[in-house]
């Protein structure tokens, strides 16, 4: 099956349980399958499982495990997969800007793979036309009739054959999905450190799953904050132990020089400009490279709980 087809039928289950998940599932004029994950419903943990699931395209299991954040108890937000490639930067990496009007959203999932316009998917394999398209919306707003129409000319299909999952990152459900990027950023940083992604093998992420925020803002540091300063990564390949010696300090985030403070404040040191912000500190905050060719192992980076802490507890917990 087509990364779309295998993301289709975690769809197909989560609408089945839109109650118990406290979703909402809404059929347009002409056809498209709306899930609401958290816009104008509450949504939650099971909720954003799926929604991450369906982002991997079905292709690795997440899950929440125990854990903690400065002595106090915060989950685990589990990745594993043995097409990490497939599942993290075909399907997952928000990679799709989809403007229309006033709608914005990152746009994540396999559609990405069907529309493949993408320049990573000339380094990557991927691409592909699925009978039907799977995406999910990081946005506020649920899509009107000009985004389905915007979607469907670029992906050339109809809307009936077009599912969108829509959360927005302060939602219990969006968080969570966005939290579970933790292996993905990793793939993403490798992938820009001019790594050639096809000697990865198999991979595993966790990192910590913040409070709820508020609004956007802060929820956009949370979620950043609990990748760039709490991910832990493990990522099996087949290489060259020159090479991962001289790339295992560069792939964290604190190869960077933004690195250090939490993310709300790096963001308004640059006057809210995300594309101002170094590109390289968008990885997890310990990276492993386990080389199966060798054996060894080849690590960088380090926890930092107290920027975790900072940021998520910043209310006087």
């Amino acid at each position: 099956m087509t990364l779309n087809e295998r993301a289709q039928r975690l769809a197909d289950h989560l609408a089945m349980n839109a109650a118990p998940f406290r979703i909402d599932v809404q059929k347009t004029a002409d056809g498209a399958r709306i899930l609401d994950c958290g816009v104008k419903v509450e949504g939650g943990l099971q909720a954003g499982l799926s929604l991450a699931r369906i982002c991997l395209a079905g292709m690795g299991e997440v899950a929440l495990l125990p854990g903690e954040v400065g002595g106090l108890a915060c989950p685990q937000v589990q990745v594993v997969t043995d097409n990490p490639v497939a599942a993290c930067m075909a399907s997952q990496y928000a990679g799709w800007q989809i403007s229309v009007g006033k709608f914005f959203a990152m746009g994540s999932g396999p559609m990405r793979a069907a529309y493949g316009k993408e320049e990573l998917f000339d380094d990557i394999p991927g691409r592909e036309q699925p009978p039907i398209a799977v995406g999910v919306l990081e946005s506020r707003k649920l899509p009107d009739d000009t985004v389905i129409a915007y979607l469907c000319k670029k992906l050339n299909l109809s809307p009936a054959k077009l599912t969108l999952l829509v959360a927005p990152a302060f939602s219990l459900a969006g968080g969570l999905q966005v939290v579970a990027r933790s292996l993905e950023t990793a793939l993403h940083k490798l992938h820009e450190l001019k790594f050639d992604l096809n000697q990865v093998v198999s991979g595993y992420g966790t990192a910590p799953l913040p409070p709820p925020a508020t609004n956007d803002l802060h929820a956009i540091g949370r979620t950043n904050d609990a990748i760039l300063y709490g991910g832990r990564v493990v990522i099996w390949v087949r290489s060259e132990d020159e090479q991962l010696a001289e790339l295992a300090p560069k792939v964290p985030s604190s190869a960077s020089p933004d690195h250090g403070a939490p993310f709300a404040e790096i963001f308004a040191r640059y006057g809210q400009d995300f594309y101002k912000i170094d590109p390289m500190l968008f990885s997890p905050a310990e990276v492993v490279l386990c080389n199966l060719q060798s054996g060894r192992v080849h690590s960088g980076g380090k926890m930092e709980p107290d920027v975790m802490r900072r940021s998520f507890f910043s209310d006087g917990v």
